[in-house]
């Protein structure tokens, strides 16, 4: 290469090193969180926040029929804000204007439906921490807007990322999982179907495992125990075992053509760290149709119990709670 070649080669990266923006850095993610009334807003907090995750805004909630509400979101409201800096507004439109994704976290089921709406009418993507909602028809309610509305949206219970359930399709010890059996509590469910404010952590767990396709659900009942069994269209059958009286531990066992393995709790990180990456992603790690599966077949649980231990069809539920939806929606649009 000769001379001129040479530094017409120079001046020219040198006018590309001036002209070429720097490597993009890392966008920070402004979070938002809807619902203060839970210790959830503080574990999460803990966790997500850094340099490129952070809470900025959040808005109180509280439900004052629920001491589980009342009694703690003044509490959480106030250590956010003063430990962690974040802002407190008065509405959901106001924080939908300061952040990029929203974090549901009312500890009450009922409002959700509602809270939900301005998110999704802002285009926010949105995670709803459990309960989804405080009844069937407003779980599938929610999703049919996000969908409707292009927005991304999803819950889980962080027994979902147990140690032993990821990646339990790839244990080659456990082969094929024929049956899992969770232990845990629905002793508390003010408001709501029995199984969805603590029973959801060990029926996440059970659809983590055996993935959606229960065909039917019984709940069978006495002084101290419940017992809900789902039976799956393949044959196989998982169960829920609650203790009554008190809150306990959960666990889970998965029983495999060549074993059985009990999986162990993972904290909350694994479940933060899925949030966060949906939030920059804006993909969906739980289908919508697992999700309501999951409210179906606690729901189902319920209408057993109603009706003295019979079987409950999971989908005819799903079907039902759609009806009710379609006729809910028909008699607002209907001109007085």
């Amino acid at each position: 290469m000769n001379r001129t070649v040479l530094a017409k080669a120079l001046l020219l990266t040198a006018i590309l090193a001036r002209t070429l923006p720097a490597q993009t850095e890392e966008r920070i993610f402004r979070l938002g969180m809807i619902g203060l009334d839970t210790s959830h807003v503080i574990a999460f907090t803990q966790i997500i926040n850094n340099p490129k995750n952070n809470y900025v805004a959040g808005y109180p909630g509280g439900s004052p029929d629920m001491p589980a509400s009342a009694d703690r979101v003044e509490k959480f409201t106030n250590q956010l804000r003063d430990k962690f800096g974040v802002e407190i507004v008065d509405t959901i439109e106001q924080l939908c204007e300061k952040v990029d994704g929203v974090l549901l976290e009312s500890v009450d089921g009922r409002p959700h439906l509602k809270q939900a709406r301005p998110v999704i009418a802002a285009s926010k993507p949105l995670f709803v921490d459990k309960p989804v909602a405080a009844s069937l028809p407003d779980v599938i309610e929610i999703f049919r807007l996000a969908k409707e509305n292009n927005v991304p949206c999803w819950s889980s219970s962080a027994y979902r990322y147990g140690r032993g359930i990821v990646a339990i399709e790839d244990n080659a010890d456990l082969g094929e999982v024929k049956s899992c059996d969770v232990f845990g509590s629905s002793s508390w469910a003010e408001h709501h179907p029995d199984l969805y404010l603590y029973g959801i952590h060990p029926v996440t767990a059970l659809y983590a495992v055996m993935g959606t396709g229960c065909r039917q659900v019984t709940r069978f009942r006495t002084e101290n125990l419940d017992m809900v069994v789902g039976t799956w269209a393949d044959g196989r059958i998982g169960t829920f075992r609650d203790l009554r009286g008190g809150k306990s531990s959960a666990s889970v066992r998965i029983y495999g053509t060549k074993g059985m393995i009990e999986a162990q709790s993972s904290g909350y990180k694994p479940l933060v760290d899925e949030i966060v990456r949906f939030f920059k992603t804006g993909k969906v790690p739980v289908s919508e149709q697992e999700t309501i599966e999951i409210y179906a077949f606690m729901s189902a649980a319920d209408a057993s119990k109603s009706q003295n231990g019979e079987a409950v069809s999971v989908a005819e539920l799903i079907e039902q709670a759609r009806k009710l939806n379609e006729e809910r929606r028909s008699q607002k649009t209907r001109p007085k």
